[in-house]
Parts: structure tokens; sequence; C-alpha cells
């Protein structure tokens, strides 16, 4: 059968991810952990692909969206917090924890920043500044609401999935530095794609003006209620 050549490149990174989930799947660390880091890339990964039917992604969306979620799946084999490449580094740097989730929080931001900024541009048409600040601000959100996810799950599904699963690894500021990471990641990314915009379009200084000026004068709340009352 004769494959669209549309369809290749996104054949391409499924396969590419299915393989490495079914290596990674087999004889985890710890199944449990593996089981609730999965949670999400089983609802995620069937929404990126339906997504992706309807609205479909470029190559480049694609190749950061494959290359995180196989980073995620190299954490939930091991467990974030004992990945062996990373005891290693802690060894040789003097480290007093394994970094990986710290690295993968960054790449959460780096590596995601890029498809929101296509998402919003595409459904919500945001142009100029806007185009830069909102992937980032739904990076911060998303980043927010994992963490939040973790500790209620923690506390109320499985109280004995604590360590391994959150893997703070004793630091009382460990969520508040990976969400700063995630945070670190998305401004990078947009500020990469920034430059790059500014370099390669002539029209972004005039587009990023035009975000930023004000459309309507007039204030919304009660004033916008007023002059829906008087169209009755």
């Amino acid at each position: 059968m004769k494959i669209d050549p549309r369809h290749r490149f996104p054949l391409a990174c499924l396969a590419v991810f299915l393989a490495w989930w079914i290596a990674l799947a087999i004889d985890p660390k710890y199944r449990s952990t593996w089981f609730h880091e999965n949670m999400l890339v089983f609802v995620g990964v069937p929404a990126l692909v339906w997504l992706h039917r309807k609205m479909p992604f470029s190559r480049v969306s694609l190749a950061l969206l494959t290359l995180f979620l196989c980073l995620h799946e190299f954490g939930a084999h091991y467990s974030y917090s004992e990945v062996p490449i990373f005891d290693w580094v802690k060894d040789q740097g003097g480290f007093e924890r394994n970094h990986y989730d710290r690295a993968v929080h960054f790449s959460f931001g780096f590596l995601l920043a890029y498809p929101l900024r296509e998402v919003f541009m595409r459904v919500a048409s945001v142009k100029g500044f806007w185009s830069y600040y909102l992937p980032v601000d739904l990076v911060m959100a998303a980043s927010m609401l994992f963490e939040i996810f973790e500790w209620v799950f923690v506390l109320v599904a499985d109280p004995g999935a604590g360590t391994a699963y959150l893997g703070s690894q004793g630091d009382p500021w460990d969520a508040q530095k990976d969400m700063g990471l995630a945070t670190v990641g998305g401004l990078l990314a947009m500020t990469v794609v920034m430059a790059i915009n500014l370099l390669t379009d002539k029209n972004f200084r005039a587009e990023f003006a035009e975000s930023l000026r004000v459309k309507r004068a007039e204030p919304l709340g009660e004033v916008e209620l007023a002059r829906r009352n008087g169209q009755r």
C-alpha cells in the first residue's frame, strides 16, 4: 500500500514513539510508577493523533512532541529520580540529586512551546506579541496543574507511590524549581523563534506593534453590559 507523502513523517514519528514505548514498557523499575507516569500518555497521545487529523502539525512540531514523549518514557521506565545516566552525572559532578526530572521539566517548556504557538496561531489567530507570550503562559499553567495533580494523586489515590512518583528527592522546593525550569524552557524556545522571525520576516516589527495596539477604546465590564441592555 502506497503511503501519502504527507503522512510519512507523522507515521514515522508515531512508529518511533510506539517502538520506544513498547521497549520501555518491558520490565520497568517500578511498575506502579510506570503506570502512573503513563496515565496522561494514555489520554494525550490518542488526543494528539485525533488533533493531527483535524489540524495537521508541522514537521517541526511533530519532532518536538515526539522527542518530549520519548524523554518522558525514559523517566517513566527508571523513575525520574533514578535514571542511570543522570546518576553518573550526579556522581561525576558531585551533585546531591539526580537531575533528570529537572531536565525533562525544562524540556517540557522548551519542546512544547512551539507546538502550542502553532495551535494558538492557527486556531485563535493570535499574532505578534501574543503568539510568543501565550505559549509560555500555557506552559506555566500546565506545569502548575501537573504539580497539583501529582500532589493530589499521591494523597488520594496511592500514598505508597509518593517517593518514586513525585521524585522530589528530599527537596522541599522541588515543585517550584520544576515549574521555574519549564518556564525558562518556554521562554528560551520563544526567544529563539522570535529571533528567527525577526531575521526572516520583514513584517515582524509591524505585526508585533499592531498586536499591542488598543483595538477598542471603550472599556468592557459594566459599560459593555449597559450597551447590551440598551440594544434590547
